[in-house]
C-alpha cells in the first residue's frame, strides 16, 4: 500500500511541475500589447495561464492529502 501512495505522490509532483510550466509558457506568450490594452478582457493566453495555475494548485492539494494518508496509516 506504501509503494501505490509514493507512486501516486510521484505522479502528483509530476502533474505540478507540467501545470507550472504550461502556466509559466502562458504568461512568457502573453505579449505587451495584451498587457497594456485595458478593459479588453482576458486574453486566450491569460486565460490558459488562470487554468494552469489553478490546475497546479488542484494536484498540490491532493499530493498533501496522499501524504497525510500515508502518514496516517504508518502510524
Amino acid at each position: 500500500m506504501n509503494t501505490v501512495l509514493v507512486i501516486v505522490i510521484i505522479g502528483l509532483a509530476i502533474m505540478v511541475v507540467v501545470s507550472l510550466v504550461r502556466g509559466i509558457v502562458a504568461f512568457l506568450k502573453t505579449s505587451k500589447d495584451d498587457l497594456a490594452t485595458p478593459g479588453s478582457g482576458a486574453t486566450p493566453m491569460q486565460l490558459q495561464q488562470n487554468k494552469m495555475m489553478f490546475a497546479r494548485i488542484k494536484y498540490q492539494a491532493l499530493a498533501i492529502v496522499v501524504v497525510a494518508v500515508l502518514i496516517l496509516l504508518n502510524r
